[in-house]
This record gives C-alpha cells, structure tokens and sequence, in this order.
C-alpha cells in the first residue's frame, strides 16, 4: 500500500465523509495558492533579438553588425528570473564559434563539427537557480557565420522569458548585444555586471534606449512616429494621480488640433495648434487621461502638464510598465477620421487601427513608450513549466494550458456544488485573462515572431494545445457567457474537425516528425478531443461535432481496448504497428471521465449510443476488477508492484459515480461502492488537512514498459493534473449520494 500521509493528515480524519467541507477545502486552497496577478507589462525594443516560430532567439549578428571584422567577438547578454530551482532544456543552433555561459559557468562551447555544420543543434540541460539568473554568450565572427540561435527546448509551454541587464534598462524585456570588439572579454573570472550602467562595461550595448540630443528636441508623436505626409492621429495615454485637490490645471502646448478625455468624458477641445490652460475636476481615485493630436503644418505632438493649486502634480503610468519610466503611452498612426472611442482606446486588450505615414491602412498597431522603437509588450510571467512539467510554488493564473482546463472545470462545478459564486468568478476571471488577450496574441505572434501571452492556443499544433482548456472556456459559457468564447471556439472546432492529423479510417493521432512521439494515438487524446466536441455542439448546435467525438471514442477502442483485460493501453505506436499494452491509470482515466461527458449530451437515439454504452459498460468493469485495497487504483492498472496514484482515482470515482446517477451500469451497487471507496481512499491518504492534493504523478511521456511509468514518472504536491479531478469527483460523490437517497 503507498502510504502518501499519516491518517491523521488526511482531510478525511478532519472532516469525515462530508465531501462538500472537503471541496471547499480545495477549492479554497487553490484560490488561495493562485492570486489573480495579471500578465506583466514591459518595455520591449522591436529592434532587439526576436524569436523565430519555434520560439528560438534569432542571435545571427552578421547582419545586426556589418562593421564586425572576421576574427571578432561580440556577446548576447541577458537575465532570467526562476521562481524556484528550475531545469529546462535549450536548443543552441550555431551559426560559428559559440561559447554559452550561465551565472559565470561555462556551460557549453562548439567543437569544429558544430560550428561548420549548417544544421547542428544542440541541446544543453540548464539548472535556473531562484532569483536572477544570467546568460551570457560569445560569438566570433568566421566566414562560416556569426552568432546562433537559442532557446527553451518546446518553447510555447516551458517560457523562457529573458529580461535586459544593466542599469537604466532593469525590467525591460529582451536581450542586449554588444557591439564587436577584437579581443575576448568576458568568460572566467571576467563577467559584466548586471547592475552597472552600460557605459561602465567599456562596451557599446544595443538595441538603443534612449533618444540621441537631436532626437529629444522633436515634439513626441513625431519623434516616435515620423513626419506624416497627410493629416493623421496620434494618441496618448496617462492617469492623474490621488491629488486630494478638487480642481486641476491642465496647461500645455499642442502642434495640431487636439481633444482631451477624462474617464472618456471630453473635458477640452483645440480647434489649432497652440497653446492652452484649462481647469479640470478631480476624479476622486486619479483618472484615464487620453489626449488625441492630428498632425499639423508646426509638427506632431503636444506637451501637457498637470498642477493643483498652483503646483506641479505628476502624472502616472496608466499600467504598472516595467523598463520604462515615462507616465505617457502613445499610438498612432491612426486615421484622422477613425472615430475611436476613449472608453476602447483606454483597454490594454484592444488593438488600434494603424495607418502608414501617408494615410494608407496599415493593419494594427499597440501602445508605445518615449523610447526608440519600444513597445508596451504584455508577458505571462507566472508559474513556468520545468523538464518535468512542474510548476514550483508561483501562481498558475494566466495560463492556457490542458491541466488548467480540468481545473477551471473542477472550480465551475464546485461553485455551484457550494453556492459560492467567488470561485465561478475566478475561474471566468482566469479564463477571461486569456481570451480577453486573443487577438492581441495573434498580432504579437505575427509581429514579434512568437507570441508573449496565449502561447498553446496561439502556437495550436495539437490536441494538448487548445482541447481541454477550450472545453472548459465552453463550459464558462455554457453557464455565463462571453463574446470571446463562441468564437474561439470555432477556431479550435476547425483545428479538430478540419486540420488534425488522422489515420485513414478518420480516427485521430499525433504526427509530427521529428518528435518521440511521432505517429502515434494517446488515450489521453479523448479527454483532448471528446469533452470539447460535445460542449461545442452545444453551444453552436452543430450536432456534426458531437457525432465526431462519438466516432472517435469508437476508433480509439479499436485501437487501444485490450479486450482481455477491458483496459485502455495508454498509446498505440504506428511505428511498430502496434499498442504499448501499458495501461497507464491517468491514461484510462482521461477516456472513461470523457466518455462520461459524451454519454452525459449524447441524444438518446444517437447511432452510436448503444456502442458507445457497451463501451462504457465494458471498461468499467474491467477498472473495477483493479481497484486495490485502499480504494485506490495504480499508476499501472495492472502491475501490482505500481504506486497508487490519485488523479486515476479521481476520474474513476468521478465515472462510476455518474454511471450510477445517470443508469447507465448494470448492478450500479457494486458501482457505488466503489466511487466512495475511491473518495474514502483519497480524503485519506492523498488530500491533506490543508487542501493540499498528493499522489498525483507529472505529466507523462510514454513507453513500451510499464517500469517507466512506475519508477521514472514520480508523483508531485498539487500538480495541476490532480487538483481540478479532486474537485470533479468531491461534486460527483455529493451528487452520487443525493441520488442514492
């Protein structure tokens, strides 16, 4: 028996059987252990190191320095912030001699192959320590090339986010690179220190953060923008600040005609150019101050300050901006005539319509700082996934990823379970963080190369991507309601029913050469695929997705049910030509919880439902045949020798559960009985005093042997794979318990 606790840990030994105290318990925990802290925002230089579509930084310096001579050298330089000790593995591609240094220790450099062969790659482990941790890497120039190209190996889900160093940039995000010098300077016992100004390193550093004098002098718009060959606008974005004062000043200088908003109340127009002093109320918390300038014959921008009672009051930064200090925000160009209203240009969701310099459109544009060529960039800088798919102790909020989805999903229905309509509203806040940035994701990914926010769901190759969390953003609509929703749901209901891989016989599977798992088909696919299909039917009432979802659980049972044993194996690999016969628990779980949510929708006089039934019927009896002695199943169904992991018990508490509630089983004691025991197991042995959630093994890979699920897949305190099941089954097992009566 695996022994996760003392009994007297176990939130069963504080609670009892009351499964609605232990729900609250984790949902509680969860809210508490992931506060709502937004995507941050930071100064972002587009002439700075970008990355390609695989999420690599693009470090080829030929180009970005034509002056290098062959023989020098130049450094890539820049922070990581890690939360908790973090391993990651990177992908280097030189294009010449690279040397890779973390926190002062080399870590990598090329051999004579690497540096001449033009598609080498490389992949170096990296341990982040907590804090700041710092790369450094030296390229030399050869006629073979100049530079490389670097980054965290599956980018879009473990980010590595790189911050500038050097004082007077702290907080900006991206790299600085040097300018090229003769002669190696950095390495062992020589290394640039971070908190320095530039200038102090005896090196040049770029891309650029400041305005040269001649720059400086040019009204700002201008200066940022360029000089407009026909009129067009130009906008920028400030706060007032808490003053105490009833009455403001507003006084400055503007080079066209200018209106000004306050909370998007107009409060001043100038019909010209000119100079002006005007008397404002105070809102009582500080408020959105927005200015609207139209190029002029003196030029493009204004100057605008603030006083109360005859002195100088500052003006604050509308959004906390990291690598920046200036209270202002620009945009532009925008058409003369656009006619945007202040309560949308006010919203850090919103792109804005840009025009060329001539008036012509020219797709969207995002707010801009008094820098160089600098943007506001949102960036999702929470929890971070490692090489094994953990997160640390940082907030999860933000995320899209799948585990979130049965988390968001288990908050949903725990909230209604409970009444506490708080935690309905934290996870539509959750969820909402992520679609209310959708369209800004695109544009980020189209501009920058790889997106900073939304990164599965922008980068959508696969099921894990977007089928889970969409099915939970569905299910947020099913029971509240957001414009978003519907319509990202119709892009993910493309993906799956118009651009998935598939066998020939339609049935879904992964192909993606290069990769270990390269044609094959994952149990865990129907939790990725079914749940979303069926809540996507009923939102749009196109039935066609819900037939789908009901033919792909059929062909997955072709593939991956081992009648003998009415078990799933947990990959069927084409390679081979055959099933791995590894009947991982979670693996099982994730199609029989999803089957449940088919069968839940499905018309009663659906084609398939007497199949689909049978199917049910059938592998419930086969995972009610291995439940162990505690309640609980094994992470290997049927190995002994196998841990007993929670997150498999939950789905199966959660299955039989509703296949009593809802009739679907024959001899439904036996079901019954088992449900609760599971829940039982797991109040006792893998849910905490504290709401805490054990047993539940880090996401998987997967294996022709049963030895890699058993001893290289170990188990993790509130992995995100668990937290949301618990809940799921807590709803499931009070529901159970009504209907028995």
């Amino acid at each position: 028996m695996t022994v996760y606790m003392d009994a007297h840990d176990g939130a069963r030994y504080a609670f009892g059987d009351d499964e609605l105290r232990i729900l609250e318990l984790l949902a509680n925990r969860y809210v508490g252990a992931n506060p709502p802290i937004p995507f941050v925002y930071r100064a972002f230089s587009r002439q700075g190191i970008l990355q390609n579509a695989e999420g690599l930084y693009e470090m080829e310096l030929a180009s970005r320095l034509p002056q290098a001579a062959h023989g020098d050298y130049a450094y890539v330089y820049g922070l990581v912030w890690s939360d908790n000790e973090r391993s990651i593995d990177c992908n280097l591609e030189p294009i010449g001699p690279i040397k890779l240094y973390l926190n002062e220790e080399l870590l990598f450099r090329t051999s004579a192959v690497e540096e001449m062969k033009p598609d080498a790659r490389v992949v170096v482990p990296m341990v982040f320590a907590k804090g700041w941790n710092r790369i450094l890497i030296e390229a030399r120039r050869t006629p073979a090339g100049f530079g490389c190209r670097f980054g965290a190996d599956e980018a879009k889900v473990r980010i590595l986010n790189v911050l500038t160093p050097f004082a007077g940039r702290e907080g900006a995000a991206g790299w600085v690179y040097s300018e090229p010098v003769k002669t190696s300077r950095y390495g062992a016992g020589a290394w640039p220190d971070v908190l320095l100004p530039e200038a102090e390193t005896g090196l040049s550093w770029l891309p650029r953060a400041s305005w040269t004098e001649d720059e400086a002098v040019v009204p700002n718009l201008e200066r940022l923008y360029g000089r407009p060959e026909t009129t067009v606008a130009g906008y920028g974005w400030t706060r007032l600040p808490v003053t105490g004062a009833r009455a403001l000043e507003l006084e400055g200088r503007v080079y066209g005609p200018a209106s000004v908003w306050l909370d998007g109340e107009l409060v001043l127009e100038m019909a010209e150019a000119g100079a002006f002093c005007h008397s404002v109320s105070s809102a009582a918390g500080g408020g959105q101050l927005l200015i609207r300038v139209l190029s002029g014959p003196q030029g493009w921008g204004f100057e605008l300050n603030l006083s109360a009672n005859g002195k100088p009051v500052a003006l604050e930064q509308p959004v906390h901006v990291h690598g920046c200090g200036g209270a202002w925000m620009y945009a532009g160009p925008i058409a003369a005539d656009a006619g945007l209203a202040p309560s949308a240009m006010c919203r850090l969701s919103e792109l804005l319509p840009a025009v060329d310099l001539g008036g012509n459109p020219a797709g969207c544009t995002y707010w801009e700082l008094d820098a160089p060529h600098t943007r506001l960039r949102p960036f999702y800088e929470n929890a971070m996934l490692s090489n094994k798919w953990t997160t640390g102790t940082a907030t999860n909020f933000g995320r899209w990823d799948y585990p979130l989805g049965v988390t968001m999903y288990g908050l949903l229905r725990a909230a209604k379970a409970l009444g506490r309509g708080e935690l309905s509203d934290y996870a539509m806040s959750h969820i909402r963080s992520c679609t209310d940035m959708y369209d800004y994701s695109l544009w980020d990914r189209a501009e920058y190369g790889f997106p900073s926010v939304n990164h599965q769901l922008v980068l959508m190759r696969m099921l894990d991507n977007c089928g889970s969390f969409g099915s939970a953003m569905l299910q947020a609509q099913l029971q509240g309601g957001d414009d978003n929703f519907p319509r990202i749901g119709d892009t993910i209901a493309d993906f799956m029913l118009n651009k998935l891989e598939r066998r020939e016989d339609g049935a879904f599977f992964r192909l993606s050469e290069g990769e270990y798992f390269d044609n094959t088909m994952w149990a865990d696919d129907l939790y990725m695929s079914a749940p979303f299909l069926t809540r996507y039917a009923l939102v749009s009432g196109k039935r066609e997705a819900m037939d789908e979802a009901a033919r792909q659980f059929l062909l997955f049972r072709r593939y991956l049910f081992m009648e003998d044993q009415r078990i799933m194996s947990h990959v069927h690999d084409f390679k081979y030509g055959q099933a791995t016969r590894v009947p991982w628990g979670r693996g099982n779980g994730w199609a029989l919880f999803s089957l449940t949510e088919l069968l839940e929708h499905l018309p009663a006089d659906h084609p398939d439902r007497d199949s689909l039934l049978d199917f049910f019927r059938a592998m419930c009896a086969g995972v009610a045949a291995l439940q162990s002695d505690s309640g609980l199943w094994r992470q290997v169904l049927n190995e002994p020798d196998a841990y007993e992991e929670a997150s498999c018990t939950a789905m199966f508490a959660y299955a039989f559960a509703r296949g009593v509630r809802f009739g679907w089983l024959q001899r439904d004691e036996r079901y019954a009985e088992a449900a609760i025991a599971a829940w039982r197991g797991l109040t006792s042995k893998a849910i905490d005093r504290s709401g805490n959630v054990h047993g539940v093994c880090s996401g998987s890979r997967y294996s022709f042997s049963p030895d890699y699920y058993m001893y290289d897949l170990r188990t993790v305190v509130n992995d995100n794979h668990g937290i949301g099941i618990m809940m799921l089954a807590g709803v499931e097992i009070n529901l159970l318990k009504r209907h028995l009566g």
